[in-house]
């Protein structure tokens, strides 16, 4: 069977798409996504993302990240979503409805609250998700935001210091994180979040929508920004709006990058 898909990215973080809203697709296993994201023998991607019908919005969205894990949710490829679809929508995600708006080159994403419980991020035993009083080497006092997936927040003096390939991976896979956590370090210059992210189930990437929401949140929470909020990643741009009790509503762009197809029984 051949499947057609469209290969986009958000800032260089790079995206399978596959539509499967009218014309229904085999079923997706873990093993079948990680052998399209593998970048020496399959199409190569940082996340899968397969469109759906939907009972309660639009279309669904599903997201696979390059282990083959499937994940709550997706800022960067929120907006190719948008760019793809050509119109304004109500898109169903495991993490919840989000609401998509297309804006020349790229799209203007309404992401839902964000949530600040210890048992919504979730953490394995309470406490205060602002100032988490635990650490790893020089990385400290770090707060947690779950914005549709969840992600831990340190504010350092310099984002390029740290040492994230290497402390990525021993903080995703923390047991204080009973679901894994995506991990973003950042500081703050001329009012401009500098960030960078270690994506659960990717590793480093260019850039992280919801890793951009969530600093951005984080920041604007301690008064180290207001809102919206430029966050500047490797890859590019994102703007961040956000107030106590609203919604996170991230700007910014996507772009295709070219469309193909391949033999399902090849990845099966």
């Amino acid at each position: 069977m051949r499947i057609p898909f469209t290969k986009m990215h958000g800032l260089g973080n790079d995206f399978i798409m596959l539509d499967g809203r009218s014309n229904s697709l085999p079923d997706l296993t873990s093993a079948v996504a990680a052998a399209l994201a593998n970048r020496h023998t399959g199409i190569g991607c940082d996340q899968l993302i397969v469109l759906e019908p939907s009972n309660t919005a639009d279309f669904a969205m599903r997201i696979f990240n390059a282990d083959g894990g499937e994940v709550e949710a997706c800022g960067n490829a929120s907006r190719a979503v948008a760019l793809l679809h050509g119109a304004q929508a109500r898109v169903e995600t495991s993490g919840g409805i989000i609401e998509l708006s297309p804006t020349k080159g790229g799209a203007r994403v309404d992401m839902g609250p964000p949530r600040f419980d210890w048992d919504a991020i979730p953490l394995d035993y309470p406490m205060d998700t602002s100032a988490m009083p635990v650490s790893w080497d020089d990385l400290d006092t770090p707060a947690a935001v779950n914005v549709g997936n969840p992600h831990v927040i340190f504010f350092v003096r310099d984002n390029e210091a740290v040492p994230l390939d290497r402390l990525g991976p021993i903080i995703e896979h923390d047991p204080l994180f009973p679901e894994r956590i995506n991990v973003n370090v950042a500081d703050i210059r001329d009012g401009t979040i500098h960030l960078r992210v270690w994506e659960r189930g990717v590793g480093l990437t260019k850039a992280c929508g919801t890793g951009a929401c969530a600093t951005a949140v984080a920041a604007i929470r301690q008064g180290l920004v207001a809102s919206p909020a430029t966050v500047r990643l490797p890859g590019g741009v994102l703007t961040i709006e956000w107030e106590a009790g609203s919604s996170i509503i991230m700007e910014g762009p996507a772009t295709e990058s070219y469309r193909g197809s391949f033999e399902w029984d090849d990845y099966a």
